[in-house]
């Protein structure tokens, strides 16, 4: 059965039943199944499968980002850097978002985003193949890093140390102590330098072999 819409789906979507489906999509397949058949009656709409409904859930979430190439003026490295923060503003702010984000399906219309996106690298002096692994990494990169953010802040972990974790881990204990936990905000934008760091370093890499050609 092909899914169906009625007018009152968009509010289900920016509530509670969204915000559920989301919550428990990574729950024990009897829990994930029961949560889905509960979120899929409000909304209004007919789904195939959990899976369907996952994916629409994940489209919807990822249309609230500012996608497509860069604003007039700006560097790519200012865009790539600006996509970036703002893809992990969004997935924090769904819990599980990046698990759902990447447990599904883009459909066609990010993809056809993407290839835009892909061209606007391009045109900035990005080999096809250039652009596509500095998005695709970048990608990788931000939803491991909000993975491990949600996951962590799930666990509710005590913040490291005392004096037994002093002696057996004294250099992890002196890196946090001198440039914070390996989440957050911090730790984020310094892995974030390092990456466009390399996809410059290739960049301009690539350049000089060619010009040597």
């Amino acid at each position: 059965m092909t899914r169906r819409w009625r007018s009152n789906w968009t509010p289900c979507w920016t509530t509670g039943c969204g915000q559920a489906a989301t919550s428990r999509c990574a729950s024990p397949s009897r829990q994930t199944s029961a949560s889905v058949a509960t979120v899929a009656g409000p909304t209004s709409w007919h789904f195939r499968n959990k899976q369907e409904l996952l994916d629409e859930l994940a489209r919807h979430i990822q249309a609230r980002q500012d996608l497509g190439p860069p604003r007039e003026g700006e560097k790519w490295r200012d865009w790539l850097a600006r996509r970036a923060r703002e893809r992990r503003d969004i997935l924090l702010s769904h819990r599980d978002g990046a698990r759902l984000i990447a447990g599904t399906s883009p459909g066609p219309d990010i993809a056809a985003t993407f290839d835009r996106e892909l061209h606007a690298l391009v045109l900035r002096g990005f080999s096809p193949v250039q652009a596509m692994r500095a998005i695709t990494t970048l990608g990788s990169y931000i939803t491991g890093f909000v993975l491990e953010e949600q996951a962590r802040h799930q666990r509710d972990e005590p913040p490291p140390g005392g004096l037994d974790q002093a002696r057996e881990t004294p250099t992890l204990l002196a890196a946090i102590r001198d440039g914070g936990p390996p989440d957050g905000s911090a730790a984020f934008e310094d892995g974030l330098t390092l990456l466009l760091d390399g996809i410059e370093a290739g960049l301009r890499n690539h350049g000089d072999t060619s010009s040597a050609r």
